[in-house]
């Protein structure tokens, strides 16, 4: 694995060693400490951050390395000079790029272009590090999350993208419940029901009903306004505000469902308080998790020697398996 653009570039295998490595770190981080010793990542920013950049930052240090962050907020990469300069500069100075962007062929650019990894911390099409993230919270609540179902309420987006693909490559079922102008991008769906095992029970379902959450086990939400979105702000809160999550949506699934979201939330918008501070909520879990799997992703991309000889001498019994 040179970069980690998206999720559908993975296959079930190493989809699974990232889960099971991302337990390792989190449980034995002492264990990993050294392991990036000199190496060193740019973090690539045209998005502000909270969650992305400060796990980033400080997942590189745990392990031993070194980030830097270079905020592009002001223009736009390939503005100023070529989104190949850019990159073959970068390769010189550093170890990884990390790139949030606008543009998600902004980050394949960078990778084409780029000798050294490059990590996608989100685009306009895609967030594949959230949704690792988030998987890696419910295996830590099931241990399974074959024949599980994920509702995905509000806005197909790209965080909703990047769930269908790690839904996908967990068995899970994916019900979307979306306005039918704001479905998940087709080729993602197509993804999913071209990809999934024939054996598999898992299931990929579009309704613009709230009763599709009936049987839910997960009830996922995200914000209806994303960043570079806020001049929409008054039609999409028209737009979504029957998907809204409360607690008696919550109820409808007929399970006690977890809930989740990627966060920032607008609370009492796309979700009640009373929902996001529930027992049932996972938010504050899947933040944390955030640090966890990135620190696996970075050690999988930079250090595969290293975390080969240490699998090795046995602190993971058959990992690869």
């Amino acid at each position: 694995m040179k970069d980690f653009l998206s999720l559908k570039d993975l296959n079930p295998d190493l989809w699974k060693q990232l889960l099971r490595v991302s337990a390792e770190v989190k449980n034995h981080p002492g264990h990993f400490r050294q392991m990036l010793v000199g190496k060193s990542s740019v973090l690539v920013f045209e998005k502000s951050s909270l969650r992305t950049r400060l796990t980033f930052e400080l997942g590189m240090k745990q392990l031993g390395g070194d980030a830097v962050y270079l905020d592009y907020q002001e223009s736009r990469l390939g503005g100023r000079e070529s989104l190949s300069d850019v990159a073959r500069n970068l390769e010189r100075w550093f170890d990884c790029i990390v790139a949030r962007t606008f543009s998600h062929e902004a980050v394949v650019q960078l990778a084409e272009y780029a000798s050294v990894p490059v990590i996608n911390g989100l685009s306009d099409e895609e967030h594949p590090c959230q949704a690792l993230a988030d998987a890696f919270t419910l295996v830590e609540k099931w241990g399974e999350l074959e024949g599980k179902t994920l509702a995905f309420v509000g806005d197909g987006n790209n965080v909703c993208v990047s769930l269908i693909h790690a839904a996908l490559l967990s068995g899970m079922s994916f019900v979307a419940i979306t306005p039918h102008s704001h479905q998940p991008d087709p080729e993602a769906v197509r993804d999913f029901e071209r990809f999934s095992s024939s054996s598999s029970s898992a299931r990929y379902q579009w309704t613009e009903s709230l009763q599709g959450l009936r049987g839910a086990d997960v009830v996922y939400t995200d914000t209806w306004v994303s960043m570079g979105q806020e001049d929409e702000t008054r039609e999409r809160v028209r737009i979504f505000q029957a998907y809204q999550v409360t607690p008696e949506v919550m109820a409808s699934t007929g399970k006690d469902s977890y809930f989740m979201h990627c966060l920032p939330a607008h609370r009492n918008q796309e979700v009640t308080d009373s929902v996001i501070d529930s027992p049932q909520s996972l938010v504050f879990e899947q933040a944390e998790n955030r640090l966890h799997v990135q620190k696996a992703l970075l050690l999988f991309l930079l250090a595969p020697k290293e975390l080969d000889r240490y699998f090795q001498l046995g602190r993971l019994a058959a990992w690869k398996s």
